[in-house]
């Protein structure tokens, strides 16, 4: 009996056994960083079964951002109303479970023991909320309560932890895994049956699919070569048929090349809801999706042409003078500039001349800040975002389900030249979609290599 009894004794101390050994068990800390939390308000669910740490600067900076109608500001609102809600029922001193089901933990961490081994301050000489972070980085790390690692966006804040012997990395969720593959949409294959590319041309298109092989994929764009003849084409795994692609004017505006013949294509796809272009200066994205879109004018209600407003020095808007709109029209002056550039393949007495001012005037063409796009429903509508690399993946989500009935969304950008600091070839926005979308229904990539603008731009982007 007494036997039993110690065995009763033993076996109901063994969970709290485990659980002491779980609690020293020396776990991944996780400190994250301002930046973090303005790119993705939902990065805080995003490590698993992790802690996280949160320095309570960066509460103090979430609160400066709170105001305002910027998607920061947004990211701001709603980050602070998650940790609110996780801290319903308990004090941020002390580890606090995450509901996002794989049990890790939050904290926020006071700078109430201020290293003297190592100190952010007195190392780079300047007090500032980002050597704050490192060192309550640093307090964390020389408990040895886990591993700790620091989480910024911010480039020169991650190499000041490395210099101090604190890990850091970036954010990874959401991040493009290999920047050097990103898909282009297209494919060349060459020793193609001459009979396949015949047909193509009496037919305007084949059911041969077998003659892509490997290389089948849907919305894909396709060189097809062999030694006497070449064809476009362009394969959908609903009608099974490769469908030849031509060199068409779209509102006095023609492909002069194969990629560029194919970013008009699947603008004009009725098919095709969602379409990125990315390239670099000058290939012809913004000009190919504007005169694309202008020839299906009678098929929508609206087109609207935007951008991200990423000022240079970085001047915010208030520098400027006049009205909203007096603002925000020297950043939207690049889609201007290529709206008149189709209107004046146009004589002035032309009638699509002058149904380009007729549709500025009455408003079926419109050019708007994305700041305005938030909380809109838009249906029979042709949207197209200019300079989508500087846009988050959460912002180029946010813009993509606004879409309403007979919406098409074109996004356009250079991958490659970003002018955010927190966003790079992986991380932006327009790399995400390409890489999560590619090969779905209603979506369509294609990636133009070569510059047409002049010979003088081409040099400047292979040389320069």
């Amino acid at each position: 009996m007494l036997l039993n009894r110690e065995s009763s004794l033993q076996a109901d101390a063994l969970p709290h056994f485990l659980n002491r050994m779980a609690d020293n068990k020396l776990r991944k800390i996780f400190v994250i960083d301002t930046s973090v939390l303005l790119h993705d308000h939902n990065s805080i669910l995003s490590f698993e079964d992790n802690d996280i740490a949160i320095p309570i600067t960066v509460l103090e900076e979430l609160d400066t951002f709170k105001v305002g109608n910027d998607t920061k500001n947004f990211e701001a609102r709603e980050c602070i109303r998650i940790i609110d809600r996780l801290a319903a029922e308990h004090t941020l001193q002390d580890w606090i479970p995450l509901d996002n089901g794989s049990g890790g933990r939050l904290r926020i961490v006071i700078n109430d023991d201020v290293t003297k081994g190592k100190d952010a301050e007195r190392v780079f000489d300047k007090r500032s909320n980002d050597h704050k972070i490192l060192n309550a980085a640093i307090q964390l790390q020389e408990k040895k309560k886990g591993k700790v690692t620091l989480v910024s966006k911010d480039i020169n804040l991650r190499l000041k932890a490395k210099a101090l012997n604190l890990p850091a990395e970036d954010f990874k969720t959401g991040k493009v895994k290999d920047k050097r593959h990103l898909y282009t949409g297209k494919t060349l294959l060459e020793n193609v049956d001459s009979d396949v590319i015949q047909k193509m041309y009496r037919a305007g298109s084949t059911r041969k699919i077998t003659a892509l092989g490997d290389q089948r994929m849907n919305n894909h764009f396709y060189i097809l070569k062999n030694c006497d003849s070449s064809a476009l084409g362009y394969f959908n795994e609903d009608s099974r048929v490769i469908e030849r692609v031509d060199k068409t004017y779209a509102y006095g505006i023609k492909p002069k090349n194969a990629e560029q013949a194919f970013a008009l294509h699947a603008v004009m796809n009725p098919n095709i809801s969602l379409v990125t272009i990315s390239g670099v200066a000058g290939t012809g994205k913004t000009l190919l999706a504007l005169a694309g879109s202008l020839e299906q004018r009678n098929r929508y209600d609206q087109i609207i042409l935007a951008r991200p407003i990423v000022p240079l020095s970085n001047k915010d808007l208030g520098f400027l003078p006049g009205n909203a709109e007096e603002k925000v029209n020297p950043y939207m002056q690049p889609l201007w500039d290529n709206l008149n550039f189709i209107k004046n393949q146009f004589g002035e007495n032309e009638k699509k001349h002058k149904a380009i001012d007729e549709m500025k005037a009455s408003g079926k063409i419109q050019i708007s800040p994305l700041a305005y796009i938030r909380g809109r429903s838009l249906s029979n509508v042709i949207f197209i975002v200019d300079e989508a690399q500087n846009l988050t993946p959460h912002e180029v989500k946010t813009i993509i389900t606004r879409a309403g009935e007979n919406c098409k969304v074109i996004l356009t950008g250079d991958v490659r030249q970003i002018d955010t600091p927190y966003l790079d070839e992986q991380s932006n926005g327009l790399s995400y979609v390409i890489d999560r979308l590619k090969g779905r229904d209603l979506f369509c990539h294609i990636t133009l290599d070569k510059g047409e603008r002049s010979e003088l731009a081409n040099l400047a982007n292979e040389l320069l």
